[in-house]
């Protein structure tokens, strides 16, 4: 320290007025070592025979997708770096930021421990400026990444540390970065170790027709130096093509010396573009300190504004309903022989795929995402629910502060990124007590970004007064309060190797080993089983979507978007619920959302998706599924008409009997006045005569970082280069140049990761190939059997690193395809509740009216023996269309029912098993009184069953409490027409 202070003062004749802040990129130039080493965080400690690793990268890597989760590699392994600042000026301060580390990391900077972090999610930070010495200086960091990893201070274990859906990727997967600062600077937003707060950007008073808003820059300012200081606060806010378009500043304030103060300054901003929904519109806002008017200390925040509401069973993004529509994906967001820690480019090709399949959603499970991923989303336009971190139920004593903890930090780090909108405070329900505790730190750190804090479930009269959303994680909720979406549904499984029963590898749909008793058919499904699966479950959040009601569905995300080495069933060892699979191919599943998720609420721009491929075996007699958002669908082989369709759950025409012929299939959507509105075509392929090979481009070109990734599809074509699907050829790779094989993933002995051959399935695969940290010309080669051969050259540019640090990599560009909110409504009215105005029955009287009390937590039971009936007498007599119900045991039990309207039926029949209600048709019926009566008893036959559900509660839907002789309502509702409009 005395030489440090020696340099110190001979600098400071020298020292410009001011220190300037600089960040860096502090992910090259890493050393790695598996296993624990005594002396490791000293100096001189001889790590030349180390691995040279460029950050992000798990030690553990080559684990994902090859091995179950479960035998994930676990243990201690270090990390060590040498860097060397530019200059050491006085009152300099040197920050580490740390994304994230699995599961404690703990820090030394030459020889003396920094500190430690143990939670494996979130990000924190260090300050590392009283241990730095002139020239080089080393940074080693022990991982350790055990699965009963426990809290040092305390004995307990993470609750999310769990087995069965986090993935385990040990050591440093996420980035880092270096700040340098002067004493009197804006403190970075890492509460974990730092306990600072950072800058926080908000909007508040917004007009968007007028577009315009009141924007509101604050900062936590420190002074770490010795004597008190008086500084100016300016903002400037640039739009994407780097003009300002504002300006505005806080008047000149005081902080004493080792003090911190919060510094605010707001402006009336116009002309602005408002973040939504694929429409991923960012500001810069650069918040500078400021010292007898010179600039001692800028931070630029990247963010976006929107306005949102939740309520009336609806969430609300700029004035415009929107229906949740997407995906429940793991935060491992994993990739084959990489796990997370993937370039930011290939984070916005992953979650921008999810948005060009019209998702608008993504729900993060069980723990926060990492801070790439939540930028991800903000670019692509893609809204989120973070997590703090938990497993499947609510905690108490000093696992609930653990958690509590995690979601302060996550909403201190992330809470000026646009595309959160709520916080989920458990991913199973939490108490009213710890539901206001969370909420309350929401509160406290982000009471100005337009988010919710809510949990799944929050379904009772009491949670909702004080959650702000909720809902199941396998059944549809509705509601006239809070919106209620289901945070996980359609958990079925589907490879994409399998087409259907008539095409190679002739896969029997549903064929594969018992999990938990439960038959395969639910996790083995092909791609035109698992399709359908999907339309019929998507059906039921459709047909109670805004617009249907007084009680509404706000929708729902399906598990999940991507292929995952978490929590599978089966003979495989991850999970293939995915829409695409693990390498992104998207199957039929995600056509099949694309075409009925295509608008906020109601479809907005029809499609059509013929499910499937068109090359098959003489003789071959199928049926044709195609899934269109139009009134009607005809299909044509070769021109020839081939008749009627079945129609079915709204969006699935099937033809039946179809003879397959070579040559182009067509399938034409029409409106309502029979005129085209959309059109989807299969042609034959030719035998496969060649490969080919084609890059999937990085917007920057690939960097010679040690990082970076070219993700390279490969295809088995016919003579007019057209791909063959159901070609599963066995492709051999060479590479050669400055690159490294990562390969991809394929059914067979250890998925083929890391294999330098593997077949395509469906005519097509991808592979990795990731850059060394030198430059230079890659060529990778592909060979098959009979087939001609392919060749691909990319070329690696070089990255700058002086003494181990870089500059900060551009960020990839937004995406705005989707275009502005719209300013017209999302929805049309299709049909109106009608209010009850009391309830009767025979049997259980006085719980009648919780069968109508916007409560699913409460309902109405007949007993045993006594009269299955219930009467509603209606606020005024009415013209009744439907009666939607949500049936005790709605997934497993059917009732047979009889409904009765002033005495008259107006519906006899047995209900259909559903996600959760039942929308039931009556005859033409007007009056005020409606009778609902159990015709015989109900049957459970063919009840679905979800075995695989770790928590058998998350399955229970009630029948198993009711008597098949009694009936059982959760909640009725009444609904009539709307009136027609002249």
């Amino acid at each position: 320290m005395l030489s440090r202070f020696i340099i110190s003062i001979l600098l400071l004749a020298s020292a410009p007025a001011h220190a300037e802040r600089a960040q860096y990129d502090f992910n090259p130039g890493w050393k790695l070592l598996v296993g624990d080493r005594a002396g490791a965080a000293q100096p001189a400690f001889d790590d030349a025979a180390w691995k040279p690793v460029t950050l992000p990268r798990a030690w553990n890597e080559d684990d994902a997708f090859a091995k179950d989760i479960v035998d994930h590699s676990t243990g201690v392994a270090w990390y060590r770096k040498r860097f060397t600042l530019a200059a050491d000026t006085p009152g300099q301060q040197v920050f580490l930021e740390f994304e994230g580390a699995r599961q404690a990391a703990e820090v030394f900077v030459n020889g003396r421990r920094i500190g430690l972090h143990e939670n494996g999610v979130t990000a924190f930070g260090f300050d590392i400026g009283g241990a730095l010495v002139p020239g080089e200086n080393v940074v080693a960091v022990r991982t350790d990444n055990r699965w009963d990893y426990r809290e040092q201070a305390t004995g307990q274990r993470y609750q999310w540390a769990d087995r069965n859906f986090n993935a385990n990727y040990g050591g440093l997967p996420k980035n880092v970065r270096l700040h340098v600062t002067g004493s009197l600077y804006q403190t970075l937003p890492l509460f974990s170790n730092l306990g600072t707060t950072g800058v926080y950007i908000h909007a508040r008073e917004f007009d968007i027709p007028a577009r315009s808003a009141t924007i509101t820059a604050e900062s936590e300012v420190r002074n770490a130096g010795s004597t008190a200081r008086s500084f100016g606060y300016d903002v400037t806010i640039r739009d994407q093509d780097g003009r300002t378009v504002a300006r505005f500043s806080a008047p000149v304030q005081s902080v004493a010396a080792g003090a911190t103060t919060t510094v605010r300054a707001s402006s009336r901003v116009g002309n602005l573009q408002f973040w939504s929904w694929g429409y991923g519109y960012l500001y810069d806002v650069v918040t500078t300190l400021t010292v007898d008017g010179v600039a001692i200390d800028s931070v630029t925040t990247r963010t976006g504004w929107r306005k949102t509401a939740f309520g009336d069973g609806m969430v609300t993004l700029n004035d415009r309903a929107i229906q949740m529509k997407g995906y429940a994906q793991r935060t491992s967001n994993e990739w084959p022989a990489i796990g997370l820690s993937v370039p930011a480019w290939l984070s916005d090709y992953s979650n921008g795929l999810a948005v060009a399949g019209n998702a608008n959603l993504v729900r993060w499970m069980h723990t926060a995402p990492w801070k790439q991923d939540v930028e991800s989303l903000d670019r692509v336009g893609l809204m989120q629910a973070m997590p703090a971190g938990d497993s499947e139920r609510d905690v108490d004593g000093r696992r609930w502060e653990q958690r509590v903890e995690a979601m302060r930090d996550a909403i201190i780090y992330f809470r000026n990124n646009p595309s959160i909108l709520f916080y989920e405070a458990g991913n199973k329900g939490v108490s009213v007590a710890h539901m206001a505790e969370m909420k309350a730190l929401r509160d406290r750190y982000d009471p100005h970004g337009g988010r919710a804090a809510g949990s799944r479930e929050m379904l009772s009269t009491e949670l909702q007064s004080v959650a702000e959303y909720g809902g199941e994680m396998l059944y549809i909720n509705k509601s006239a309060r809070n919106p209620m979406w289901a945070t996980e549904y359609a958990r079925d499984e589907g490879a994409r190797k399998f087409w259907d029963d008539f095409s190679p590898p002739f896969h029997k749909d549903g064929d594969g080993p018992l999990h938990k008793g439960e038959s395969a058919r639910t996790y083995n499904r092909n791609q035109d089983s698992f399709a359908i699966e999907n339309v019929r479950r998507w059906h039921d959040y459709w047909r109670e979507r805004p617009g249907t009601g007084t009680r509404v569905s706000s929708g729902g995300v399906n598990i999940i978007f991507s292929d995952s080495n978490t929590h599978h069933r089966g003979a495989e060892n991850y999970r293939r619920s995915g829409e695409v699979d693990a390498m992104r191919i998207p199957k039929d599943g995600f056509y099949a959302h694309q075409v009925m998720w295509d608008g906020w609420v109601d479809v907005e721009r029809p499609r059509t998706h013929i499910v499937g491929h068109w090359n098959y075996a003489p003789g071959t007699v199928k049926p044709v599924h195609v899934v269109s958002s139009a009134h009607t669908v005809r299909l044509a082989l070769n021109g020839k008409p081939l008749g009627a369709a079945r129609q079915s759950e709204r969006f699935l025409f099937t033809f039946d009997d179809v003879a397959w012929a070579a040559g182009e299939l067509t399938a034409t959507g029409y409106d309502a006045d029979g005129r085209q509105v959309s059109q989807a075509r299969l042609v034959t392929a030719g035998k496969p005569v060649a490969l080919r090979l084609t890059g999937i481009p990085s917007p920057h070109g690939l960097r010679a970082d040690g990082a970076d990734l070219a993700l390279v599809e490969v295809e088995a074509v016919d003579a007019q280069g057209r791909r063959n699907p159901v070609a599963l050829d066995t492709v051999h790779f060479s590479l050669t140049g400055p690159a490294e094989w990562r390969g991809g993933i394929a059914q067979g002995p250890g998925n083929h990761v890391l294999a330098r051959s593997l077949p395509v399935e469906g005519g097509v695969n991808r592979v990795f190939v990731r850059s060394t940290t030198q430059a230079g010309r890659i060529v990778l080669q592909a060979r098959a059997d009979n087939l001609a051969p392919a060749e691909l050259v990319l070329v690696a540019h070089k990255v700058e690193v002086n003494k181990g640090l870089a500059r900060m990599p551009a960020p990839p560009p937004v995406r705005l395809e989707r275009g502005p909110t719209p300013a017209t409504p999302s929805f049309t009215v299709s049909r109106i509740a009608v209010a009850v105005a009391s309830s009767t029955a025979a049997s259980n009287a006085s719980a009648a009216g919780q069968s109508v009390d916007d409560d699913e937590t409460t309902s109405w039971a007949s007993k045993p023996g006594e009269p299955a009936e219930i009467t509603y007498r209606l606020a005024q007599p009415a013209d009744l269309h439907e009666v939607s119900l949500k049936l005790a045991g709605w997934r497993e039990r059917s009732y047979p029912l009889r409904i009765l309207v002033d005495g008259v039926e107006a519906y006899r029949g047995v209900t259909p098993k559903s996600l959760g209600y039942v929308t039931l048709p009556l005859r033409h019926a007007r009056g005020s009184e409606v009778r609902i009566v159990l015709d015989g008893a109900a049957s459970d036959s063919a009840a679905t069953e979800m075995r695989e559900v770790a928590d058998q509660a998350n399955t229970d839907t009630g029948a198993g409490r009711v008597a098949r002789s009694a009936l059982a309502i959760v909640e009725a509702e009444f609904y009539a027409l709307p009136p027609v409009r002249k």
